[in-house]
Parts: structure tokens; sequence; C-alpha cells
């Protein structure tokens, strides 16, 4: 009896792991998957969860609070901001929630298998394709390689690549783009896609009509070429974008392995 009395005092002594002490509330958990599948502003969530906007932002607050959730300042309206879930601390969190209470639980990659032989097709898109879209076309196409047909284009394309763009990845990840110009999304209007990726907050707005087949998402990335400064004082903006791109698209290869293009409307 005295030692179930003192295994029951230790078990209750136990914390409960962060990311289930946050993502237990019912709202958090509905705000946490809509940010799973892209960044939103205040207001579209808003209108996707069906609750108070004041409720909404105060639970929003807790997850940045916990890491789980951080803003960027929206380059379209610098009034607005997007909401975006970091999904490396929530993968860590999740793992070492599932490790506390067993080790045999802890989370280790999967193998990725796309359900169709036919290749899912995607576009990003930003304003001058000369920098974000770019470099997420150069690093899905790396790490999926034939699996995936990706496209970039550009809203108002610049006449030329971003040095630093061609630098960086060529450096980063053996990837030359020496030979490559920016195209306007005016050229590809006609094509089907099955996800249309905004990286740019002011494309976002005035991305035409792809029909009802693609699956949207926005990812709000500030821009690397928007900095005056010397190459010393840029390129480390374009390592970080090249970072971040990275790793939304590892997390976005599981989405769109599960993509099935041979249902995708003529």
């Amino acid at each position: 009896m005295h030692l179930v009395v003192v295994w029951l005092m230790a078990s209750a002594r136990q914390t409960v792991p962060p990311l289930l002490q946050l993502a237990a509330h019912p709202l958090r958990w509905r705000l946490l998957t809509e940010l799973s599948d892209g960044d939103f502003r205040v207001r579209e969530l808003v209108a996707r969860v069906g609750e108070p906007q004041n409720l909404v932002s105060y639970h929003l607050r807790l997850l940045r609070e916990g890491g789980l959730v951080a803003t960027t300042r929206s380059s379209h309206d610098g009034r607005d901001s997007y909401y975006h879930l970091d999904l490396d601390r929530a993968a860590l969190l999740l793992s070492d929630a599932g490790a506390q209470l067993h080790p045999a639980l802890h989370m280790a990659p999967t193998s990725l298998r796309f359900v169709s032989s036919v290749p899912p097709t995607v576009l990003f898109v930003c304003t001058g394709n000369s920098a974000r879209s770019v470099i997420a076309e150069a690093l899905l196409h790396l790490r999926a390689g034939a699996g995936i047909e990706v496209f970039s284009a550009g809203t108002q394309p610049k006449s030329a690549m971003h040095p630093d763009t061609v630098r960086m990845l060529r450096a980063e990840f053996d990837i030359d783009l020496s030979d490559r110009r920016p195209s306007h999304l005016d050229t590809l209007t006609e094509r089907r896609f099955d996800a249309v990726i905004t990286l740019c907050d002011k494309a976002r707005e005035v991305c035409p009509d792809f029909g009802e087949d693609p699956r949207w998402i926005h990812w709000s990335i500030p821009d690397p070429a928007a900095s005056n400064g010397s190459d010393e004082d840029t390129y480390p903006l374009f390592l970080a974008t090249a970072a971040e791109i990275d790793t939304r698209i590892r997390y976005l290869l599981p989405t769109l392995s599960s993509l099935d293009p041979t249902k995708r409307s003529a």
C-alpha cells in the first residue's frame, strides 16, 4: 500500500508536456490545425474557426508565448500580420511528449511515398521571381526529384535573377541557375496545378484564379532582395530565407505526396 501511495505522489508531480498543455484546448487545437496548412491573418482565422476575434487573439497569444506560433509583418499592408506555425518546434515537442510517455513513442522520420505515379504539379509565386519563388522551386526540385513537377513565376518579374539567389543556391546547394531568367505568371495561367503556393503577401492579393483544382497555400516570407545593403549585408538574408523555405518544404512534401493528380478536373 505504501508503494502505491509513493507511486501516485510521484506521478502527480510529473508535469504535462508543453505541447499537450497548449494543444489540449479545443480552440487552440483548431488554430494549430488551420496554421498547419499555411499562414493566415487574424481575421482569416476568425472566419475559419467561427469564434470572436478577441478570443482568437487571446489563444494566439498563448500559442506565441509557447513558441508554437510566430508572426510576420505583412509586406502588402504593414498594419497587418500573418501567423504561422513553427513546424520544427511542434515536431520536437510532439516527439518529446511521446518519449515521455514511452521511449518507443519517440517519432522517427518516415519515408516519402506518392499515392500516384503521375507527378503532382506545384507552382510557387512571388512578385519578382528573382528570389523567394525561385529558391522554393529549386529546393523542392532538389528534395523531391522527379516525384514532383515544379514551376515558379512572378506577378511583376524582375529583368534578371538576384545575384545573391544565384550565388547562394550554387554555394549552399550546388544548384546552378546562372542561365535562368524570371518568368511572368501570365505564361502559366492556362496550366493546371495541384498546389499553388504564394510566398509574397503582395502576390497573394493579385494571384489569378487557377480554377478550383489547386490546393492554395500561403507562406508569408519577407523578401531578402528588399534590402539595399552590400553583399555582406544581404547574403545572410538569402541564407535565412533559404533555410526557412527548406524547412517548410520538408513539411510540405508529405502533403504533396498525398495528392492524386489523376483526379484533377480537366
